[in-house]
């Protein structure tokens, strides 16, 4: 039930699911977990301490569960986590984590990871997410659900990107980009709702239009965000788009990425 091809290598402590495809010359180690219907194209290294979901494709030279690009890494014991339904195209690499985290590097469902994405140590991506070719992901980097990040895009360490969010190509993500927003440039600045992304998603007019007034409060009106956090906590309603957006913009640690027209009008000031 499981086809491997004569030139690969995998070791028999590593644990294939039903009906696993390994191509030529690629190497599995022991310590790794293949789901049902996986299929792995040629010249691929898995890496002990990787576990990858069912229906996955990975293709070729594509490297899962080297150790992280850490200088405080000791070769503790550390995973990769992949789950079902995702793929990755040629040459991406995944590493594992570390112990200054939670020791797991993890992509979730039905993920689309282009060619030479680079996914570092630490990092989260959620389900149903696309990062395009050359996205590069520094340590402890968190990526929601139904994100899109356009090609050859940085993103800094320990920045994050919220939920239903875009940033467009060979942008600079050097601190946070709220849920449901639009980003781009380098640096990135906000440019609005993805309103697309959202209307695909099945948002309706009323949830957009929510929305768009608590982007407006918190990134455009408000002196600060402080300030916009209050003002829409008092006249918008609770719902779980609001919520979810309050939420992320609480807690960032990152600082937010500023909405472009407000940029602007900074910058002018400074001259």
């Amino acid at each position: 039930m499981v086809e491997i091809h004569p030139s690969a290598i995998v070791s028999k402590k590593a644990k294939l699911g039903v009906n696993v495809k390994v191509g030529p010359f690629s190497i599995i180690e022991d310590e790794v977990e293949i789901g049902d219907n996986t299929v792995i194209h040629s010249s691929v290294k898995i890496k002990n301490y990787t576990k990858i979901g069912s229906n996955c494709q990975i293709y070729e030279g594509t490297v899962i569960g080297n150790i992280p690009q850490h200088l405080g890494f000791k070769g503790e014991i550390s995973y990769v986590e992949i789950g079902n339904n995702t793929v990755l195209r040629e040459y991406c690499t995944v590493h594992r984590g570390t112990s200054f985290d939670d020791g797991i590097t993890k992509i979730g469902d039905n993920c689309y990871l282009m060619a030479y994405v680079h996914i570092a140590h630490d990092c989260k991506v959620g389900h149903d997410t696309i990062l395009a070719n050359c996205v590069t992901l520094a340590g402890h980097v968190k990526i929601g659900n139904y994100v899109f990040v356009g090609g050859l895009t940085p993103i800094h360490q320990f920045c994050r990107i919220g939920d239903y969010a875009m940033v467009g190509g060979a942008s600079a993500v050097d601190k946070d980009i709220p849920p449901y927003t639009r980003a781009s440039k380098n640096h990135a600045l906000l440019y609005g709702l993805n309103l697309v992304g959202l209307k695909r998603r099945g948002f309706s007019q009323d949830q957009i239009k929510i929305i768009k007034e608590a982007y407006r409060i918190l990134f455009r009106t408000s002196p600060t965000i402080t300030e916009g956090i209050k003002i829409v906590e008092e006249k918008l309603p609770k719902t779980p788009e609001v919520e979810n957006l309050l939420n992320f913009v609480k807690t960032t640690k990152r600082g937010i990425a500023p909405d472009a027209s407000k940029r602007k009008l900074l910058l002018a000031d400074e001259e």
